[in-house]
């Protein structure tokens, strides 16, 4: 009966409440509060934070860009300009070399053709020269009619054409203009100016353009029908 007595008609009444319960209740419901603005500020710095690698490749493009250097889209690039000029200059020098280094191997092929040519034709003469006395002597023989028919001939006929495919030529006739640079004259019975060829004691030979040997001549003056 005593305990009933000293419970209050009204336990829940603020006026019955113990004071200090009342105060951690209140204390509670604060820390949480804080606490859940605490995590809406840091979701929010979250979202609004950058992603760090954007960051960096940002750091990157700057750092290449040279403000000394750097220039508007629409501006010309007078280095590159002068770089282009310097470029095509090169490239005309070079151009103007290999064209004067095609001249000279041009020019320096031509000249070792000639040579060579050169080099060809004295030899083939200084091996027919070997084979001229033979045809002095075949010569000598058609002139007294040893050549008309016979082996001597064939052989004579045989010869003739083998020097000739070798471009050997005989050259100086009766009657042919007197030139001191291919004929050698032994004696001169001409009177005037014009002189010709009036007797072969040896015929003259050349290969092409070289001279084999001089033909061997009597100086006279042209016949009546040359001088008409």
């Amino acid at each position: 009966m005593s305990q009933n007595q000293d419970m209050p008609d009204n336990p829940g009444d603020p006026a019955q409440t113990d004071p200090e319960a009342t105060s951690a209740d209140a204390a509670e419901e604060a820390a949480e509060a804080a606490e859940a603005r605490q995590d809406a500020q840091a979701d929010a710095a979250e979202e609004a934070e950058l992603d760090p690698t954007l960051d960096a490749d940002l750091d990157a493009a700057l750092a290449d860009v040279d403000p000394e250097t750097a220039a508007e889209p629409g501006d010309p690039d007078p280095e590159a300009a002068g770089g282009v000029e310097d470029i095509e200059a090169q490239l005309a020098e070079r151009t103007e070399d290999l064209q004067r280094l095609n001249a000279e191997y041009t020019n320096y092929r031509r000249r070792t053709e000639r040579e060579r040519q050169a080099v060809i034709q004295t030899a083939k003469a200084q091996v027919l020269s070997k084979f001229l006395p033979i045809l002095d002597d075949l010569e000598l023989a058609r002139q007294h009619g040893d050549l008309d028919e016979g082996p001597l001939k064939s052989f004579g006929d045989k010869l003739r054409n083998a020097m000739e495919a070798e471009q050997l030529e005989g050259f100086g006739d009766e009657g042919d203009t007197f030139d001191p640079e291919i004929h050698e004259a032994v004696q001169d019975l001409s009177s005037g100016d014009e002189k010709v060829v009036g007797t072969v004691l040896r015929r003259g030979y050349r290969v092409g353009d070289k001279l084999v040997r001089n033909a061997m001549v009597i100086i006279a003056d042209p016949s009546e029908e040359q001088a008409d």
